[in-house]
């Protein structure tokens, strides 16, 4: 007969007992229950793990062999045989939309647009696409588009983007085709439309400027007031998001030349002057211009020459050069400009100074020799005279605010080959 149960602790609980619990009499007591699910859930466990294992050799099983031998031809950097293989898969199983995306971009990067085209505009064609493939072949269309030259049809495309997923993507796109077609009002509306970020390229608004500035200058060619009047609205706009962007200032003092008003074009460079004087190099003719029209040149020049000294800026010393020459003549430039260069060497200096010798020399050895010197300089000075683009390398005679290499905006600095390599 079993002793009578412990009286609990707590009042009005009544103690749980467990599946074992220590007995004085029996020991240990095991639930037999629990010792009989053990191999159960083993076996369960079994099962699974066999029947997940049998799927994915079942799913292997599945994919055609055309499929593994395309994807050792693109590991093998055999692009051609690998678009071979897949079309193989693909007539075989029209279902698979995953390669058909694949296949068309390995036909956009072979420049084979046309066949890109036709694989994407399939898979918008077929009623049973998801949402999201759907989003995505259509987006992979305006790509084709854009590699063609399609730019209406790319710039369409996109703009059915613009409202899922793919929006940002597809409004930059727009802006790229809005740039290359200069189409600068549509370009400001699509960059005002990108988010804001911490990246310098999330809201271009130095692009903005740069659109608002090119309005400008096409109204500034019209010649007549109303262009003028455009101008000054769009370098306002312009000034609003950048008040000490150089382009800007620049364009002012050009807009109050073409307006004759003199005094405020000075007072426009003097500004840039101060602040950026290494822009201000791009407008030291025009400047120097403006103070001869004033009767103020020796002025100047001698403002040029002491800023020249400080940046030793070839732009400024092809500029006192050709002032000089006319001011001076030939004798007293050449001599200036010697001095000038044994503080400050340089060949594209030297290339321009040997022009002016050359012109004055007699015809005898010494102008043979100058013709020879500069025959040999002329080469290496030439390609020392470029602006250089930081991004992509372009190399410009002249100085372009946007790259024609890489359409980036002030990717050149305003200082030529020679002097980026002396920095």
């Amino acid at each position: 007969m079993y002793p009578a149960p412990l009286a609990l602790p707590a009042q009005g609980v009544q103690r749980r007992r467990w599946a074992f619990e220590p007995n004085p009499v029996h020991g240990l007591e095991f639930d037999l229950y629990w010792l009989l699910a053990l191999p159960l859930f083993f076996g369960l466990g079994w099962l699974a793990a066999r029947h997940e294992t049998r799927s994915a050799h079942s799913q292997a099983a599945n994919l055609p062999e055309g499929y593994f031998q395309g994807l050792n031809f693109l590991l093998s950097e055999q692009p051609d045989r690998a678009i071979d293989a897949f079309i193989d898969v693909v007539r075989i199983d029209p279902e698979t939309v995953e390669l058909h995306f694949a296949l068309g971009k390995l036909f956009r990067q072979r420049g084979e647009n046309d066949r890109a085209i036709r694989v994407h505009q399939s898979l918008l064609d077929r009623a049973d696409l998801d949402p999201k493939a759907r989003e995505q072949a259509l987006f992979e269309l305006g790509l084709d588009f854009l590699k063609a030259g399609l730019l209406d049809r790319a710039d369409q495309a996109f703009s059915r983007l613009e409202l899922g997923s793919r929006a940002e993507q597809a409004i930059r796109h727009r802006l790229e085709i809005a740039e290359l077609v200069r189409d600068w009002p549509l370009a400001i509306s699509l960059a005002s439309r990108l988010p804001t970020g911490a990246d310098a390229d999330a809201k271009p608004q130095r692009a903005i400027i740069h659109f608002h500035c090119e309005l400008a200058a096409k109204a500034l060619a019209a010649g007549d007031r109303a262009g003028f009047d455009r101008a000054a609205r769009h370098l306002a706009q312009a000034q609003a998001l950048g008040p000490e962007h150089p382009r800007v200032a620049l364009m002012q003092a050009e807009l109050s030349m073409a307006r004759g008003d003199l005094h405020q074009a000075l007072l426009a460079w003097e500004g840039l002057r101060s602040r950026q004087p290494e822009w201000f190099v791009l407008g030291a003719r025009a400047w120097l211009q403006a103070q001869q029209a004033t009767g103020q040149l020796d002025q100047g020049l001698a403002v040029l020459e002491a800023q020249f000294e400080a940046q030793r800026s070839i732009e400024l010393f092809v500029t006192l050069l050709d002032a000089r020459l006319e001011r001076d003549g030939p004798v007293k430039t050449i001599d200036w400009g010697r001095a000038a260069l044994s503080r400050a060497p340089s060949l594209v200096g030297l290339d321009r100074l040997l022009d002016i010798e050359l012109a004055q020399a007699a015809p005898g050895p010494r102008r043979d020799e100058l013709a020879l010197t500069r025959g040999l300089l002329r080469g290496q000075a030439q390609r020392q005279s470029r602006y250089v683009c930081a991004h992509c390398g372009f190399k410009a005679r002249q100085y372009y605010w946007q790259c024609p290499g890489c359409s980036r905006w002030e990717s050149c600095a305003p200082q030529r080959a020679e002097e980026l390599e002396r920095a």
